[in-house]
């Protein structure tokens, strides 16, 4: 078979494949396009998803005639100045879009309206009917553009039944818009669909400020600010709280030099930022900006553009991570805080006798026993010693006033009602404890007085076995005793002696998951937390006051305090107003 030249309309259709999957990539050319004209105001209409017709107008700098017949044929761009063709400096490119291959493309599938005027001219307009010039003429409208795409796909049978229903088109429609919109908070962006506004953000928002808006506006008061730089390469952005997660991975926006990309390196550096900090079906919330200088990045890896390929892939990985773990720590004991009117109506509030009442007045600083109720019977002055309580306003998580079911701690802080897990916040701090010693040099053991013997099966100890040095640097001396035991001589002394068997053999299954290449140290967080769960204060146990306020005040001190080490709050606040609201005073 002989070689032949494919004619033009089939030519632009192939790169249509590989630009135009479906309305929301029509969508993100022409906003890009938008973009990079300079618009100030960039208007998205939709039409059954996109299915049925896209619109979007800038007040960007306009094209005349003549640029505007260009810019319908293939590999024509104003975005590549002629000075780098020669030199060859594609990677100097700042701007979003650069192959020339977006409007004939489009063009190609679809009915194409292209309005447009420069400032001081008249305007003009072109309509290109799947590859054919069906039209031009002056055209009205303000400096700007107008682009309209309808019928997508219309005459391209095979690829139409590949597009799904009107709502997932949409979505689709929404997340480009959202994710340049949050790149850009110098432009202002609104987005109607079938006659209703959906998004409408103003031109000059702060960056936390257009983040919050397109994500969350509860991320504002739930996130922390990321500020990181390393070797030219900055990061920037914001960061929810551990606790402030989400069932599913798709309220994570990632940038590169003001272009949105799905990039795997980036995502998976972003799960290991947030890798002891969340349950494993949960995901972080946030919003990450790279500038990386542009020999450092290659953006023209993918037709779409959304990967990225780096020069110094590790040190973009370490930078995340290191930048991410930096703002996270500092934000101490912050937990998320989201009550709900949901959960204050849970809160029922019924006129009931009380079914105890005390036989003598509370006792400043006494231990109430738990009962069904919240408190009953007082501790007499003769088993508490007397405690110097501090005043709330002293202390973010204010002063412990009592326990509930011996599980939670209840503290009142100077503006609400604090209620605190005494489990979970025990575990987190534990286990800060335990990289802390890692980090100086290992975990100071505590031998037992007698040796305990923990029998299990042969493979079991034979991974205990094999990790018997490492797990000495963490406090945790063991030698084989038998085909089928292990002998515990020491523990990590932070842990106490509590229940040395089950430790033992939960670390034995935490080993089964790990590849033997990988030490410890690598894995440390994992095995530090397994242990951390054994050495805490158990739910259902009585503490003092003393004990209490202590916890509180470690709290306060140590990163990362304000969720567990599954990524479960640690402590939760209910607020003066939420109080009054519960009693009708507001």
């Amino acid at each position: 078979m002989s070689i032949r030249r494919l004619p033009e309309h089939l030519v632009n259709r192939i790169a249509a494949g590989e630009v135009v999957e479906r309305p929301a990539s029509a969508l993100k050319e022409l906003v890009e396009n938008a973009i990079d004209a300079g618009a100030e105001r960039i208007l998205v209409r939709l039409k059954d998803g996109g299915i049925g017709g896209i619109e979007v107008i800038d007040d960007g700098c306009g094209m005349s005639p003549a640029d505007m017949a260009l810019a319908l044929e293939r590999h024509a761009t104003s975005k590549l100045p002629e000075a780098w063709w020669a030199e060859g400096a594609i990677e100097r490119v700042a701007t979003l879009g650069f192959r020339g291959e977006a409007l004939p493309s489009i063009a190609s599938v679809a009915t194409l309206t292209i309005e447009s005027r420069v400032r001081g001219q008249e305007g003009w307009r072109r309509t290109v009917d799947n590859g054919q010039i069906a039209g031009e003429g002056p055209a009205a409208l303000p400096p700007g553009t107008r682009v309209k795409v309808e019928g997508l796909f219309a005459r391209v049978p095979a690829r139409a039944k590949f597009l799904r229903s009107a709502r997932a088109e949409y979505a689709a429609c929404v997340d480009i818009v959202r994710r340049l919109a949050m790149a850009r908070p110098e432009i202002g962006f609104t987005l109607e669909h079938d006659g209703r506004r959906s998004i409408a953000v103003q031109p000059g928002e702060t960056r936390p400020e257009r983040v919050a808006a397109l994500i969350d506006r509860e991320l504002a008061g739930n996130s922390v600010a990321v500020d990181h730089m390393r070797e030219g390469i900055r990061l920037g952005g914001v960061a929810g709280l551990p606790t402030f997660h989400r069932g599913v991975a798709d309220h994570q926006y990632l940038f590169v030099n003001g272009r949105p990309v799905k990039d795997r390196l980036l995502i998976g550096s972003v799960r290991a930022a947030y890798q002891d900090l969340l349950a494993r079906d949960r995901h972080p919330v946030l919003a990450l900006f790279l500038d990386v200088p542009g020999e450092e990045v290659d953006v023209n890896v993918h037709p779409a553009k959304t990967e990225v390929r780096f020069r110094e892939a590790g040190l973009v990985r370490g930078l995340i991570v290191g930048g991410l773990r930096a703002a996270l720590d500092a934000a101490g004991h912050r937990s998320a805080q989201r009550t709900s009117v949901a959960s204050l109506g849970a809160w029922q509030i019924e006129p009931l006798a009380p079914a105890w009442a005390p036989t003598r007045p509370p006792v400043q600083g006494a231990v109430w026993d738990h009962a069904p109720a919240f408190a009953a019977q007082p501790v007499g002055r003769a088993e508490v010693a007397e405690v110097s309580v501090p005043s709330p306003a002293e202390h973010p998580l204010g002063v412990a006033r009592g326990q509930v079911a011996a599980t939670y701690i209840v503290a009142e802080a100077a503006d609400g009602l604090i209620l605190v897990d005494q489990h979970a916040a025990h575990e987190r701090l534990v286990l800060e404890r335990m990289r802390r010693g890692m980090a100086e040099g290992g975990v100071r053991a505590q031998a037992l007085l007698l040796p305990e013997v923990v029998e299990m099966d042969e493979a079991a100890c034979d991974r205990l076995e094999a990790r018997g040095p490492e797990l000495s640097e963490m406090g945790l001396d063991l030698e084989r005793f038998g085909a089928k035991a292990m002998l515990v001589r020491a523990v990590p002394a932070l842990l106490g002696t509590g229940d040395v068997q089950q430790l033992v053999i939960d670390l034995a299954d935490e080993l089964a998951a790990y590849d033997e290449a990988l030490s410890l140290r690598e894995r440390l967080d994992g095995i530090a937390a397994t242990m951390a769960c054994h050495g805490s204060v158990r739910a259902g146990r009585l503490l003092s006051v003393a004990e209490m306020n202590a916890l509180l005040r470690e709290m306060e001190i140590t990163p990362h305090s304000g969720q567990c080490n599954h990524g479960r709050p640690t402590w939760i606040k209910l607020g003066h107003g939420d109080i009054e609201k519960l009693f009708g005073r507001r």
